[in-house]
């Protein structure tokens, strides 16, 4: 499975897909600026919501959600990379994040 930092991430600017796929009670929260929602409870059947011919970057609060969900994608024939750390390191290195109701 291919794998990024959220360092690397964010040198790659901000027209990138990233998939959130932390509940939505989490993403409500605390969010990174652009970040499509797709909860890993409804991934499976919400795939028609995943960008096509374009690599997806996922990221979920630490790593594990998202390694579940690129490994799916990489399965289902998607350019999917994991976001090593998830929105928690990406917050820890500095990177924007929104807060929202009950966040901030």
């Amino acid at each position: 499975m291919k794998s990024i930092s959220v360092d690397d991430l964010a040198a790659l600017g901000s027209d990138v897909s990233i998939i959130d796929v932390r509940e939505e009670e989490e993403y409500s929260e605390a969010c990174v600026p652009g970040t499509k929602n797709i909860p890993l409870s409804v991934f499976q059947q919400s795939l028609g919501d995943v960008p096509v011919g374009r690599t997806v970057y996922v990221m979920c609060a630490s790593g594990g959600r998202s390694s579940r969900a690129t490994a799916h994608l990489a399965g289902q024939g998607y350019d999917a990379v994991n976001i090593m750390g998830g929105i928690t390191e990406w917050f820890r290195n500095g990177h924007p994040v929104t807060y929202r109701a009950g966040g901030q």
